[in-house]
């Protein structure tokens, strides 16, 4: 039987490898909307049919926190729905419809994805005997609900922003006993087939669905993760996009295929306002989406409510989109703006926001699949020295581990991991392990004996313990919605359980969509069972998130929260960003997957995930210098900054290329060491109000309707604008320069731009478009070193780029990087302004923290030739300060103005 197994398993490997040599994915090993038969069902309703869903007019009642009543289906006699309607704080509503009474089966509500329960905002109600009119106190927000059919119309300052159910797509399958005879319309609900996987369905039909008509919007965002444009396209003709966590390798770009997040969030905008939809549902969705760029003619309260009673038809230009979930319930929020940055400040008060990771997260990660041994990973690090590159993390994927068993290592090749670690942490370096959820089926490992002890293990149909392939072979897979398998997780971190771990190694949780190599679409069947009674189809979407609350919670507690975790993550879902950073996946060594990886991380940056990066110069193949140079060159200025290749692809440390290469990486990776303080002090500025820390052009100029398009290039906080170069060959570029009354520097000759519009721009083989917005003050760290940690002390260079009108601001967060101690006040929060001729510093939070760094140096972008000599200003008196002034692009260089950077002081230019 083992050598079977092993045959098994070899033709496993054999499989996926030849699959991984092809230049795309095989799209026949994953579903369509029309072989998904709910979506096939949901999708063929037809718009403006007659809705059978109603409200029962004496059910309605308003408490002081929500509007809740009976929504009756009249195509089935004594089917009744319960529907829970919430203000809450920060104009934001939340939609909750569920199945009234006593149910066969309880439906899964994904609340892990929320931060803490949102705060409720007081209603008053009116109504009529065709309508309900609710308006939230202390706001300019009205919701109409009409009784027969039930639809919801929301309006803003008087304003028609959106309707719910507009085309009467709303669907509830409520569960119910198997007939003993299918009717025609639920051929496939109760059994259904795929390949040669059969998905046994035991609890019959259960699909939900709404559709949303955003009346204020014109271009639709978000819904990561896909390989497509940032601006979502219409998907007519064509399937919906799909939400499915699913291992896809080489996967197709400029489609709606299913990838391994899926972040059900979408973001309307037009010229005067944005809002949000989260969909909050963990099974299997799909999203179809209509209408185009339009601001649509806004229509008067009355007739709004008259055209839908009536059934008239929405205007085809306006945008909409048709959720359809497997199974659930139908919960979403509205959030109401009205601009880009407080429709992510509003979503993330309901999952959470990044909390700031270590600054070494931030530097540039080393990874392969796989660094061979102890020596190797010495080698490389060693190397990164010997070539004055700087790196903060090295990374060691499945193969670091005793034949693939998690938590262990490969008792020849990483014989004393701890002596590795410290010879890392010696210099300042990191290290990061891979554990996956597969569990590798062998009764000398430990881990797989507990689960089986314990009953830690998802099940099949039957009861019996599931077991699927992934790479140790035959494997079972934690169930992780059961707290007792959460809690033994957690407890697998501790040091004196992982053996050879230490405080400075880290987590990589990869394959936990999951990847089941055997299994349909490549993962777990639907109809296996997890804890509660609830099938897999019901929680599929959140398995690798449950899996990272548990390593997340494992890395605080093994150092009694005392340090900050880090981990990364394939799968995701909303909320992830609270415990992990994720990345773009097994991406290709190909410049269209270079492009993608921006668009792909801006979707997931306005759907609260802003710490995401690609795989710097692809997973698969080979890329040749151009490729490797420019994809380094994109990747300093995404936030997960990370070199990764398949285990099939040559070695590409950057030292074994060409000297103009490796000279062309060392210089863009030292650019990202002189930015960690923006990076940084971005993180905090995310943290707390869950702004992006990269972010659509629309975002900072919301009304410049040619920028709406735009995902070839993206702003850094609100200071940078970057346009890496994504195509081979080229000597010249176009920018696009948003803004009418602004001036954007040239980062490397700090000349102006004061153009609005595209402008061509050369770009040879060491030139990155990047801009410093004028206005903006940029901290920086030009002494780079070989790791952040040896950079903590050194002192700060600040880069004001002044603006149109004289003026600039910016600001430096400051602690002490790796702990939570900030948390407790020990920080330094400093806003800087140039105003009058003068710079000043405001220390705003200084006084729990002490900082050894000081201001080295200041360079003033943009200043006439008038000022020969400065002089700074602190409480300990006056100084001067010796200048030198460039006439060819206007910089003022102040030299060593030598004050802490914690201090107050103002620099005067003379």
């Amino acid at each position: 039987m083992k050598i079977i197994g092993r045959f098994l398993l070899a033709i496993i490997y054999l499989v996926i490898f030849v699959s991984n040599s092809v230049d795309s994915v095989d799209r026949h090993n994953f579903k369509t909307c029309d072989q998904s038969n709910f979506c096939k069902r949901c999708r063929s309703m037809s718009k403006n049919q007659i809705s059978p869903f109603q409200l029962v007019p004496d059910s309605v009642s308003l408490t002081d926190k929500y509007l809740e009543a009976v929504i009756t289906n009249t195509k089935y006699e004594g089917v009744y729905l319960r529907m829970r309607l919430d203000g809450l704080r920060d104009s934001t509503l939340r939609v909750r419809i569920n199945e009234d009474g006593k149910q066969l089966y309880n439906r899964f509500q994904p609340v892990h994805a929320l931060a803490s329960e949102p705060i409720p905002q007081s209603m008053t109600m009116a109504r009529n005997e065709t309508t309900i009119e609710l308006e939230l106190e202390q706001s300019t927000i009205k919701v109409y609900i009409t009784i027969a059919p039930f639809k919801l119309i929301v309006y803003v300052n008087d304003e028609l922003a959106m309707l719910v159910n507009s085309n009467n797509l709303m669907q509830f399958e409520h569960y119910r006993p198997k007939p003993e005879s299918i009717p025609d319309n639920e051929v496939g609900s109760w059994e259904e087939f795929f390949k040669e996987h059969q998905d046994s369905k035991p609890r019959g039909p259960s699909a939900v669905a709404m559709d949303f008509t955003l009346y204020s919007s014109s271009n639709l965002y978000g819904l990561p993760e896909h390989a497509d444009s940032f601006s979502l396209k219409g998907t007519s003709g064509n399937d919906p996009y799909r939400f499915y966590n699913l291992d896809v390798f080489e996967y197709e770009l400029y489609n709606g295929m299913a990838l391994y997040g899926a972040v059900p969030f979408l973001m309307g905008h037009g010229k005067k306002n944005s809002i949000g939809i989260f969909w909050l549902n963990a099974a299997e969705t799909w999203v179809d989406i209509s209408g185009v760029k339009s601001d649509a003619d806004r229509t008067s309260v009355v007739e709004s409510i008259v055209n839908l009673v009536s059934g008239s038809s929405v205007d085809k230009e306006v945008p909409q989109a048709h959720f359809m979930s497997e199974s659930g319930i139908i919960d979403f929020f509205i959030v109401l703006g009205p601009k880009p940055l407080d429709v992510t400040r509003q979503y993330s008060s309901l999952t959470g926001t990044a909390p700031l990771p270590p600054l070494f997260s931030l530097a540039y990660h080393q990874c392969r699949w796989n660094y061979n041994d102890q020596k190797d990973v010495h080698n490389v690090e060693t190397n990164f020295d010997v070539y004055d590159i700087p790196m903060d993390v090295m990374w060691l994927d499945i193969e670091h581990t005793d034949s693939k068993k998690y938590f262990t290592w490969d008792p020849i090749k990483f014989s004393n991991p701890v002596e590795m670690i410290n010879n890392l942490t010696s210099k300042g370096r990191k290290l990061v392990t891979i554990v996956d959820p597969h569990i590798k089926r062998d009764s000398n490992y430990f881990l797989h004996n507990d689960a089986i002890s314990n009953d830690l293990y998802v099940k099949n149909k039957d009861g019996s313990v599931y077991e699927g392939w992934c790479w140790p072979g035959s494997s079972s897979y934690l169930d992780f919605l059961n707290p007792k398998v959460q809690e033994y997780y957690i407890s697998r971190f501790a040091f004196n359980n992982y053996l050879g771990s230490t405080e400075d190694l880290y987590i990589w949780n990869d394959m936990n969509e999951p990847s089941v190599f055997n299994g349909p679409e490549v993962t777990m069947p639907k109809d296996c069972v997890h804890h509660g009674d609830y099938e897999h189809r019901d929680i599929h979407n959140i398995y690798g998130l449950l899996q990272v609350m548990s390593t997340y919670e494992g890395l605080l507690k093994r150092t009694s929260g005392k340090k900050r975790p880090f981990i990364l993550t394939r799968s995701h879902f909303a909320g992830t960003q609270r415990f992990a950073a994720v990345w773009t996946g097994d991406n290709i060594a190909d410049w269209q997957h270079l492009k993608i990886s921006l668009p792909m991380c801006l979707s997931l940056a306005i759907s609260g995930i802003s710490f995401c990066g690609a795989d710097v110069g692809g997973f698969f193949n080979n890329p040749d210098k151009e490729l490797f140079i420019r994809w380094y060159q994109a990747g300093t200025y995404l936030p997960f900054f990370r070199g990764h290749s398949h285990i099939d692809t040559k070695r590409r440390e950057p030292w074994l290329f060409d000297k103009q290469t490796t000279s062309l990486v060392r210089d863009t990776i030292r650019t990202r060491y002189t930015l960690l303080p923006l990076w940084y002090t971005l993180f905090k500025t995310h943290e707390l109000t869950g702004a992006p820390v990269i972010r659509p052009l629309f975002f900072e100029f919301p009304s410049e309707e040619n920028v709406f398009g735009i995902d070839y290039e993206f702003m850094v906080g609100n200071s940078l604008l970057v346009c890496p170069v994504t195509k081979p060959n080229v000597q010249e570029i176009s920018v696009y320069f948003p803004g009418n009354d602004e001036v954007w520097y040239d980062r490397d000759s700090h000349q102006p731009i004061k153009t609005n519009g595209p402008i061509k721009i050369q770009v040879p083989i060491n030139k990155v478009p990047v801009y410093q917005r004028g206005g903006t003050i940029i901290p920086t760290k030009q002494r780079v070193r070989r790791s952040s940690v040896v950079m903590r002390d050194d002192p700060y260079t600040l880069v004001v780029a002044i603006g149109l009108k004289g003026t600039a601001k910016g600001n430096l967060y400051v602690d002490d990087e790796e702990s939570f101690e900030y948390r407790d006040g020990k920080f330094v929060y400093i806003e800087y302004e140039f105003i009058n001729n003068q710079l000043i510093s405001k220390c705003i939070h200084c006084n729990t923290f002490n900082t050894n760094s000081w201001l080295e140096k200041v360079m003033v972008v943009g200043i006439p030739s008038v000022f020969t000599k400065a002089s700074i200003h602190t409480v300990e008196g006056s100084t001067e300060l010796s200048v030198l002034y460039s006439a060819s692009n206007q910089v003022l260089t102040i030299r060593k103005p030598a004050v802490g950077i914690a201090q107050n002081w103002t620099i005067t230019l003379l």
